[in-house]
């Protein structure tokens, strides 16, 4: 029994020897090296920028009031249509005192004048009816009190302004009613009920009650990078991609490219805008992140190959070229525009033609 247990021990022993040598035998065999075989095919070859921007109504405007007040009600929210001349809010009056004391003044002056005027007309047209005065100076008389009468109306329309928003002659205008000054979509209402506003003037910007935009008329706002606007012009096609909006393209034309660079993470880029061709069933929001897709350069219905192919010597282009025995040949080949993965080949190929592309690597 022990011998078995022995001879079982020994071949047991020389299994794992002859494993452990067959094992590194193939190991250190070297592998053969396998390539990508490629076609040289006829295809279209564009150069493109891709550029990053954003979508924005062509026309946004802020609306602000016309007085300083306080938000008494809003009729509109964010995301609401509003037509021209639509109300959007009405405002409550908070007076300037100054001005508030000065409107009075105007008024009780206002008041005298009338009142002095019209005895000088009343004693004119007594002297006028007994002939003891010509007929120039009492139109004269009739006159100033026209004038007085006027001057009294005025002030008292400043005042009521000055006091309540809107005078008793002119309600329709209020001044109380903030207005939309275009038809669109309220993009944003940055008040509240109860917020104060200040009207715009030469010290301060005013503030924006609502952001009216018309979301039909957007473009594309991006910029590009010096190295690529010289290639540009009004007018080129352009196709834009959303980010938000999974699938989705649609298309522009470059319409504007700023004349003067601005730099950008000490890069010098131009803006470009493109105007922008939706179709009504989609939804597209102020401020969405887009890539637009710029055709540099084309070359229809070329040769071409992967660049994966090629090989530099200097300023030459090699492509190892498939003969008819499977050996690989070097050829020498002139090469034209690229897209960055194919590239047009001039002279040295034909369609159809077998060049070895990259190595294939065993996982």
């Amino acid at each position: 029994m022990k011998k078995i247990i022995k001879y079982l021990s020994f071949a047991l022993v020389a299994l794992i020897f002859v494993w452990t040598f067959v094992f590194l035998y193939k190991k250190s065999k070297p592998e053969e090296v396998k390539y990508q075989e490629l076609e040289a095919s006829v295809m279209d070859i564009h150069r493109t920028a891709v550029v990053t921007g954003k979508i924005i109504p062509r026309n946004e405007v802020d609306i602000k009031p016309q007085i300083n007040g306080i938000i008494a009600e809003l009729y509109k929210e964010a995301g609401e249509t509003v037509q021209e001349n639509e109300v959007i809010a009405k405002l409550k009056v908070i007076p300037d005192m100054n001005s508030l004391s000065s409107a009075q003044s105007r008024v009780r002056l206002a008041e005298l004048n009338l009142k002095q005027a019209q005895i000088d007309f009343d004693r004119m047209k007594t002297l006028f009816s007994k002939e003891l005065i010509s007929a120039e100076e009492f139109d004269k008389a009739t006159q100033s009190l026209n004038q007085a009468k006027e001057e009294k109306s005025a002030a008292q329309d400043a005042l009521e302004v000055i006091r309540d928003g809107v005078s008793s002659s002119n309600a329709k205008s209020s001044s109380t009613l903030v207005r939309s000054t275009i038809t669109g979509l309220i993009l944003d209402v940055p008040v509240k009920v109860g917020n104060s506003v200040i009207q715009a003037n030469t010290m301060n910007d005013g503030t924006t009650v609502a952001t009216v935009a018309d979301m039909k008329d957007l473009i594309f706002d991006g910029n590009v990078d010096e190295t690529e606007v010289g290639s540009l012009y009004e007018g080129v096609p352009v196709k834009i991609t959303i980010g938000a909006l999974q699938n989705y393209s649609f298309d522009a034309t470059l319409e504007y490219i700023s004349p003067k660079a601005v730099e950008k993470n000490g890069a010098n880029q131009f803006e470009i805008k493109a105007a922008v061709n939706v179709d009504n069933e989609s939804t597209i929001r102020s401020g969405y992140s887009a890539n637009a897709e710029i055709v540099l350069e084309s070359a229809e219905a070329v040769l071409s190959v992967p660049e994966s192919a090629l090989e530099f010597d200097g300023d030459d282009v090699y492509v190892q070229k498939k003969e008819n025995d499977g050996s690989y040949k070097r050829t020498k080949i002139s090469t034209g525009l690229s897209d960055g993965i194919n590239i047009e080949v001039k002279e040295g190929l034909s369609k159809g033609d077998i060049v070895r592309g990259p190595r294939i690597v065993n996982e």
